[in-house]
């Protein structure tokens, strides 16, 4: 052993205990390796920041572009909202059924925002119809890794280990090559968990405040040229899965308390509504409802409260505190002016309004008051922000500045560009590289997604992740790091049939990928995995397809995959749940992959 190497073992010992202590964020790490890298001679300034035009980082940045504007458009939502037609199954078919979906989308969509997606359907369910989301939350992101395992672009890390072949001339993994290995392997895993699921907690997630899921009430008036006209309760708001609600119908100053889902609509029709805010903007830019407005003013609020269009609005949240002049007012007939400038949309009130009563509006009317602690939703130009500052006792709570409604025509186009990079790599037609860029610029001529937004939701930590740790890789060839540990495995696996080799490889894979970052896993044991199948003279693919799979499968921490920690982080689970669950589950893939594997040699 040179000083060199042990100069480098020192650095990536060093390396695995700052992942595991998690002492710094690992954008930070990065920069520790490339510049210890450096000051001890092992690469030259090139190679240090050889990262940032790796081909595996590239694409990475690419397909996270792409899935910016998939989850934007609306792409990833509209995938998973078939699992609130799963709310009447029992839970020993939701789980394995919800597991399944989540499998199959991240195989195509980055893991990490599906399972974002799913954390907000679930957690709706959960409060809406009593379904418990700490059964669902673990299941799903176990899922979600290991659909993100089935093909190329479903994770980094698989693109990170098919860069490494590549540099070390071994033949690029296709699309769809180890697709029947990582299918197998869900299946497993859907099996396993559906299982253990008594295992886990029985109580439920407290996340409305984080992921925005509280629901406001607003009045709208059915307009005179409205899409509604003619149709029922139920095939109007019936699709949104309970997502809006008619609370109550006035219609000729006769107020229904309770509309049939098969009542028909009219013009003039005021409806009170209980909704989030998303589906409040999609209402509101569908022009079929009159948002708010008193009815008899309607035409003369439109001519004074006009705005120019190309005027920057957003959406604020005012909080009503004591002695606020709005106090006592109705949503109905606070003004223009009474805001200065804002135009109210909907009204949030202190309690839970499932079932309204006297509390919130008069049994005589469909005016809803406003009361101290009650939240005011209105709509704002910019400029207009700073007099709402200036009001007394009333308090800006939150500024949504970004609320968009996605149409259906660009969810459809970007739908179209995934399908279209999915095809150029799996048939072969270009790398994955270059169908990924094609996508991204697609994206961005098509103006599917704003570069703006690009440079706030790319999670960098993870470019910066890759771009220093491929240095390190670069730092084991050029010290003869990869071949020492090669040879000093060579000698341990000598007389060891091939299945213990591939077993041991798998083993020590897995256990890293627990505590350090998957990606970095793979970078470290990719190298090694290779001169180790060179030196047996077998077919290199088996070994890189052990550390593939290896690397990902990290579920008996929180700690060692992204969506894993997001799950975590959430107070549901403790570390005890992944110890069980994921310690049986990867007890029972390491034996199943290491006789699969090993059968390909």
């Amino acid at each position: 052993m040179t000083l060199e190497i042990i100069i480098l073992f020192a650095i990536i010992i060093t390396v695995i205990f700052l992942f595991a202590l998690e002492v710094f964020p690992v954008d930070k790490i990065a920069f520790f390796i490339m510049v210890s890298l450096l000051l001890t001679n092992l690469i030259s300034p090139e190679e240090a920041i050889s990262g940032f035009s790796s081909p595996a980082t590239i694409t990475v940045l690419a397909l996270m572009i792409i899935a910016v504007g998939l989850e934007d458009n609306g792409v990833i939502d509209w995938l998973a909202k078939s699992l609130k037609r799963l709310r009447g199954f029992p839970l020993f078919l939701m789980v394995p059924l919800f597991m399944f979906i989540a499998g199959g989308i991240s195989a195509f969509i980055n893991t990490t925002a599906v399972v974002l997606v799913f954390v907000k359907i679930v957690n709706e369910l959960s409060e809406k119809y009593d379904i418990p989301a700490s059964k669902l939350l673990l299941p799903i992101s176990f899922a979600g890794i290991i659909g993100g395992s089935c093909t190329l672009m479903g994770t980094s890390t698989n693109l990170i280990v098919n860069a490494v072949a590549i540099e070390r001339g071994v033949e690029r993994f296709k699309f769809f090559e180890f697709t029947w290995l990582g299918v197998i392997f869900l299946v497993i895993t859907i099996a396993v968990v559906s299982l253990m699921i008594s295992f886990l907690p029985k109580k439920q997630s407290m996340l409305s405040t984080v992921y925005d899921l509280d629901e406001f009430i607003t009045r709208g008036i059915v307009t005179k040229n409205s899409l509604l006209i003619g149709k029922s309760i139920e095939e109007v708001f019936g699709g949104e899965e309970d997502s809006i609600e008619v609370i109550r119908l006035k219609r000729n100053a006769v107020i229904n308390e309770h509309p049939g889902k098969y009542t028909t609509l009219k013009e003039g029709d005021q409806l009170l509504l209980r909704c989030n805010i998303e589906h409040l903007i999609k209402l509101k830019e569908s022009g079929d409802l009159t948002i708010i407005k008193n009815i008899e003013q309607e035409i003369e609020e439109d001519i004074e409260t006009e705005t120019n269009p190309e005027e920057n609005i957003q959406v604020v949240e005012l909080l009503m505190l004591p002695n606020s002049p709005l106090i006592g007012k109705s949503i109905k007939t606070v003004g223009w002016y009474d805001l200065h400038g804002a135009v109210p949309l909907a009204i949030r009130k202190r309690r839970s309004f499932r079932n309204p009563g006297r509390r919130i509006f008069d049994r005589k009317s469909d005016d809803i008051e406003l009361r101290v602690g009650d939240r005011l939703l209105v709509e704002v130009t910019q400029k207009d922000i700073e007099n709402l500052r200036k009001m007394e006792n009333v308090s800006i709570l939150r500024e949504y500045s970004d609320i968009s409604v996605p149409s259906l025509y660009k969810r459809n186009l970007t739908f179209g560009i995934l399908l279209l990079v999915i095809g150029l790599s799996a048939f072969s037609i270009f790398p994955i590289l270059k169908s990924a860029l094609i996508g991204c610029f697609l994206m961005i001529f098509l103006k599917c997604i704003d570069l703006g937004k690009v440079y706030s939701q790319v999670n960098w930590q993870i470019i910066f992740l890759l771009a220093g740790m491929i240095p390190l890789g670069v730092a084991m060839s050029n010290t003869g790091a990869d071949q020492w540990i090669s040879d000093q495995l060579l000698m341990l696996f000598d007389d060891k049939s091939d299945i213990v080799i591939m077993g041991l490889l798998f083993f020590v894979t897995m256990f890293l990928s627990g505590f350090i970052s998957n990606n970095a896993t793979a970078i470290i044991i990719a190298p090694i995995a290779i001169t180790i199948a060179s030196s047996l003279q077998l077919d290199p693919k088996p070994f890189i397809l052990s550390v593939l799979f290896a690397a990902n499968f990290s579920f008996f921490t929180p700690v060692g995959y992204q969506t894993n920690t997001i799950i975590y982080g959430m107070g549901i689970y403790k570390f005890k749940h992944f110890l069980i669950i994921g310690g049986v589950l990867s007890l029972i893939l390491w034996i199943t992959a290491t006789l699969l594997l090993s059968g390909q040699l």
